[in-house]
């Protein structure tokens, strides 16, 4: 490929512009075809001149001036791009469950809202805390209860940071003091309690004690968190007496189940036995009632035969006998009659009772039913026995008293 283009008016040129009618470049070719390759210092120089436009500096004609230049313009060009890595590197972003903690020279500076922000490298630092993920925490250990009983304990503290500036700086480290708090706390609670409280029906009331006494520990340091919940895991007792305690809790078992059992079998009998005391004082209640209007009735009524019996004493007399005989007589078996003959008769008032009536013949068949006995001075033969019943007996009684005091009371 020819350096120089024909067809140029004598004008040729150099690929780099310069023309050969230019006697002053003392670096460039020489015109016509017979020109050498080009000069690399020319080359060099013009780009360092052009660089050295960009960079603000002074080119001088005076080669020896030159290399100062070109190092002007690399610092320059060094700062420029060192300024732009600085501006760069202080674009970060927080995350939505986040907060950042900015610091300035090391002292709290503010907090920082989840998104694009950015900060002065090497001046400002930022950390960056979650504060809405709930933390665990694991306490554990062997401990010794107000009985003289050793006991291992497992429990769980669930929580979560509110405030990281509290949390960050209040402080060395806010998880370390919190696991030496919830430590102390219950070991605190397990020395005030027994273990077969522990192991059974304290394992509630050893939750919420913890959890009041840790609450109450950490609130002084402003650790910038807040307690949610304490797990009572696990509590059991050494290997080394597990089956002894294993035994014990049977057994305690077992007097519970005794223990509600004879509490069922109270709640049954209880009410039963109630209802018959009950009972029976309303019966003797009644019984009084009863008792008291009776012996009145009885008063009444002798207040009121008083008088009768004071007209007509012995017609009195008679008729109460004869009243009083009638209630006698109706709760026997047996009763003896007097017919106005000369015999007496015992009657089965059991047959009576039923309806059955015994006539002279069957009588006389049958002497275990029906006997005639004779009465001294008098004798009777069995026709002359006739059917007879409670009844008819007293009727006959009642006719005899009514008519004898109806002829006294006639002679009167």
């Amino acid at each position: 490929m020819a350096w120089n283009q024909p067809g140029n008016n004598g004008q040729d040129r150099d690929p780099w512009g310069s023309s050969n009618n230019q006697g002053g470049n003392s670096g460039g070719n020489k015109g016509g075809r017979d020109q050498g390759p080009p000069d690399l210092d020319d080359i060099f120089r013009k780009l360092s001149k052009k660089l050295g436009g960009l960079g603000g500096g002074k080119q001088s004609d005076n080669n020896g001036q030159r290399g100062g230049g070109s190092g002007g313009k690399l610092v320059g060009i060094v700062a420029v791009a060192a300024v732009v890595i600085w501006a760069a590197s202080g674009f970060y972003t927080i995350k939505e469950a986040e907060r950042g903690v900015v610091t300035r020279f090391g002292k709290f500076s503010h907090l920082v809202e989840p998104g694009l922000n950015w900060k002065p490298t090497f001046i400002d630092q930022v950390r960056a805390v979650n504060v809405e993920a709930v933390r665990e925490l694991a306490a554990s250990g062997v401990m010794l209860t107000s009985d003289e009983n050793v006991v291992r304990v497992e429990m769980n503290v669930q929580y979560r940071v509110t405030n990281p500036e509290q949390y960050l700086y209040a402080v060395t480290s806010a998880d370390d003091s919190l696991r030496q708090a919830t430590d102390s706390a219950l070991r605190g609670v397990i020395g005030r309690s027994t273990m077969d409280r522990i192991l059974t029906e304290g394992r509630t009331v050893v939750r919420s004690e913890t959890q009041r006494e840790l609450d109450e520990t950490i609130r002084p340091y402003n650790m910038g968190i807040t307690l949610l919940d304490v797990n009572f895991q696990a509590a059991r007792p050494p290997e080394e007496v597990k089956a002894s305690f294993d035994d014990a809790i049977a057994a305690r078992e077992n007097r519970e189940q005794y223990v509600r059992e004879a509490e069922a079998y109270s709640n049954e009998v209880q009410p039963r036995a109630n209802g018959q005391a009950q009972r029976i004082l309303e019966e003797a209640r009644a019984y009084k009632e009863r008792t008291v209007l009776e012996a009145q009735g009885e008063v009444a009524r002798f207040a009121l035969l008083l008088p009768e019996y004071k007209a007509a004493p012995q017609i009195t007399k008679e008729r109460l006998y004869i009243e009083s005989m009638e209630r006698v007589l109706s709760h026997t078996r047996k009763v003896l009659v007097n017919d106005r003959g000369n015999s007496l008769m015992v009657l089965p008032l059991d047959q009576l009772m039923r309806g059955g009536q015994i006539s002279g013949s069957q009588a006389g068949q049958k002497n275990t039913n029906l006997m005639k006995l004779p009465s001294s001075g008098s004798s009777a033969s069995n026709d002359d026995s006739s059917s007879y019943s409670p009844s008819s007996i007293m009727d006959q009684r009642r006719a005899n008293a009514l008519r004898n005091d109806t002829q006294r009371a006639g002679r009167e």
